[in-house]
């Protein structure tokens, strides 16, 4: 058997439970995928991507609803190893990819040298919207999983100062009739490792000239590893804590809270106080 049909027959097999029925609950429960949407798969050249891919190409196989994917990659500047290997995973797991340039990379370490990570996200996304957008989709798909979801909403919390969560899909605001979603949001991280090695693949970390230059210090100042690392803690002492913070998010008890926001517009608790009596 071919080295990319094991690739997609472990995920169906193998990695049923974990992965297969995880991502098609998400793509069910959500909403993600209607018939005939035009959807670009976001490959960034990590682990989690890729894996994406091969589920949106399997649904596509197996699924009932009928609609059009494209594989596109953005280089915002990799370096030739990294884009080699992005190729060569591409072509291991049979994925036809679309490889389009921009100078991200260059524009973030010169505007934000210190903390460039948030505004590299912001345009990438920007780009990625753009350049499917341009070629006839209306989704773009991204690789955020379970784990994704629970750290952001407890950095929210910690760092920001903020109860907010990563939802499944999301509307743009700067791009009309387009959409993200996020397939892989109930596929757990251990899960995706657990694949990547059970199939000998080896994928990219973050690649940016940063994050090259100052891994170390990068990895011991991350505030997303810090929770990351705490949430880990906490799940070896219960394995139900990552399935709360993630419950937390669609029990919120708006009686029980000061304050809350909806559309831009903020409600203070007193504004209906005099009215529970």
């Amino acid at each position: 058997m071919e080295k990319y049909k094991e690739i997609e027959r472990s995920i169906i097999v193998r990695f049923r439970k974990e992965i297969w029925r995880e991502f098609t609950k998400a793509v069910r429960d959500y909403e993600l995928i209607k018939e005939g949407d035009k959807v670009a798969v976001c490959i960034s050249g990590g682990k989690d991507s890729f894996l994406l891919a091969k589920c949106i190409e399997e649904l596509q196989k197996h699924g009932r609803v009928k609609f059009e994917a494209k594989y596109i990659v953005m280089n915002p500047g990799y370096n030739k190893e990294n884009k080699k290997q992005i190729i060569e995973n591409a072509k291991k797991m049979n994925i036809d990819i679309d490889m389009f340039d921009s100078d991200i990379f260059d524009s973030v370490y010169k505007l934000d040298e210190g903390s460039p990570c948030y505004l590299c996200a912001r345009m990438r996304r920007g780009c990625l919207y753009s350049y499917a957008k341009e070629i006839g989709c209306n989704k773009i798909a991204l690789g955020h999983h379970f784990d994704d979801v629970i750290e952001t909403t407890l950095l929210s919390i910690i760092y920001g100062g903020e109860i907010k969560g990563m939802m499944p899909k999301l509307h743009s605001d700067n791009f009309e009739g387009m959409e993200l979603i996020r397939p892989l949001y109930l596929v757990r991280e251990k899960d995706i490792k657990a694949w990547a090695k059970y199939n000998d693949l080896k994928f990219l970390n973050c690649a940016c000239r940063f994050t090259e230059k100052n891994t170390i210090e990068h990895n011991e100042n991350s505030k997303r590893l810090e929770i990351k690392k705490l949430i880990e803690k906490l799940e070896d002492k219960s394995k139900f804590v990552p399935y709360n913070i993630f419950k937390a998010t669609e029990n919120v008890n708006l009686d029980m809270m000061r304050a809350y926001k909806t559309k831009g517009k903020k409600y203070d608790f007193l504004d209906t106080y005099s009215d529970r009596k």
